[in-house]
């Protein structure tokens, strides 16, 4: 099947008690046993295993062309839950401009554990060759990445690491619909569902899916022992955003062309981040990798934070607030939100400026969105 079928068929057969066609929401948080080491169905505990996240499960590892699929309470919960893959001396190897959680797990968490993480400026895969080391035992891949959009040749990191060494890819921008990282060599994908996946803003959750299956059952023994399940309501919910996320990805591309068209040009806009464009140093990498774009873009304000805050308060469509992937438009100021973890120094080299926003740019209609950047762009 393809994708935008396989979203709303696999793993999700209507059920054969009822006929229903939604799969139900099991709201259990223990299950009767026939006897002795006999459980019914194979079902025992609630944390251990649940009908509705078994069926999201199956659902988000054929949405990434995968064998093995967990999904987690947070895309945290996942990222640790692959960190924990690693022992004391082994090293990590990502880029600079890596989400802000993941930065705080390996610089705030694992690192007090013998885990070290190096990130590098260069995104290329000559850089990725050069860095590694005799302890490097896993690459962590952004691609694109947060906030500033930079683009990672999936195949190219793939064929550059050694044996023994891990490829995860970050795959939460892109979504599944538009990019599958295991078809490019990746050996394992890691999602935030909380985003695209979801895509209404209304629940937390993550997933890891990979076609390995020594690392699916070591990740899904970290998943029971640790306990960072999500509740059967919201494996629902992000099974439910699934089953549009081909239409929305769509609708998401579209408007960011939108957006970015605006923001291009505009004497209060000093650089626009937007690899739809083919001025942006990804362009031909993304258009080889992906089959589409995800509807985000970052700016940098010449005014820095003064114009951002007189920006914000301005904008009647969009919202200010954390977070991407939703139906809705929303504003992100990540040097006092997503990365705020990271030092100021730090920010300030990686290109995190008090002066950068990012957009994730919903599927209201295109012209409400190029209208009220507009407005707000007028009094920054």
């Amino acid at each position: 099947m393809r994708p935008s079928t396989r979203y709303i068929h696999e793993a999700q057969e209507p059920d054969r008690v009822t006929g229903s066609v939604t799969v139900p929401i099991t709201l259990t948080s223990t299950f009767q046993q026939d006897g002795v080491d006999t459980p019914r169905g194979g079902w025992e505990y609630g944390r251990t295993g649940n009908p509705s996240r078994a069926s999201l499960e199956g659902a988000l590892a054929a949405a990434e062309n995968g064998k093995h699929g967990l999904a987690f309470a947070s895309g945290s919960a996942a990222t640790a839950a692959i960190l924990d893959l690693l022992k004391p001396g082994d090293e990590v190897l990502s880029t600079i401009d890596v989400y802000g959680g993941t930065w705080r797990l390996l610089r705030r968490v694992y690192e007090k554990y013998g885990i070290t993480a190096r990130f590098l400026e260069d995104h290329s895969v000559d850089a990725f060759r050069r860095a590694l080391s005799e302890r490097t035992k896993m690459l962590w891949v952004e691609t694109p990445t947060n906030p500033l959009l930079n683009i990672v040749d999936i195949a190219g990191v793939a064929a550059a690491r050694k044996k023994g060494m891990l490829l995860v890819v970050d795959n939460t921008f892109a979504s599944p619909y538009f990019q599958n990282p295991l078809d490019l060599g990746a050996d394992i994908v890691v999602h935030s569902t909380t985003k695209y996946v979801g895509g209404h803003s209304d629940v937390i959750g993550g997933a890891v899916v990979t076609n390995d299956a020594d690392l699916h059952a070591a990740c899904k023994f970290y998943q029971n022992a640790a306990g960072g399940v999500p509740s059967p309501f919201d494996c629902f919910l992000v099974q439910r955003g699934l089953k549009t996320l081909a239409v929305r990805m769509e609708r998401h591309q579209a408007n960011a062309s939108v957006v970015a068209a605006v923001l291009r040009g505009h004497p209060a806009v000093s650089k626009v981040y937007f690899p739809g464009s083919t001025a942006h140093p990804g362009y031909e990498i993304a258009r080889r990798q992906m089959r589409g774009l995800p509807g985000m873009v970052s700016f940098e304000l010449r005014g820095g934070r003064a114009s951002v805050e007189k920006l914000v308060a301005r904008l009647r469509v969009f919202t200010f607030a954390e977070s991407l992937g939703g139906v809705e438009s929303l504003a992100c100021h990540p040097a006092t939100m997503t990365h705020a973890a990271i030092p100021e120094a730090d920010r300030k080299r990686i290109g995190i400026t008090d002066g950068l926003l990012r957009l994730s740019v919903g599927i209201e209609d295109p012209q409400d969105l190029e209208e009220d950047l507009a407005q707000a762009l007028a009094g920054a």
